[in-house]
């Protein structure tokens, strides 16, 4: 598998959040961005709880 490596900028709030999500899931939080972007991306556009094109 081929890996890019870029730099994210995130709010505070939002970088604590994750990290504590990926404590909980016992995950690092690399890990866990990965895993919610593929569940996100995943999920047919459309479904409840997606938010799909409403933020850009």
């Amino acid at each position: 598998m081929h890996e890019k490596r870029f730099t994210l900028r995130l709010p505070d709030d939002l970088h604590a959040r994750l990290t504590e999500h990926a404590r909980i899931d016992r995950r690092s939080l690399n890990s866990e961005i990965v895993h919610l972007l593929e569940v996100t991306l995943s999920t047919p556009q459309g479904s409840a709880g997606s938010s799909g094109s409403e933020s850009a």
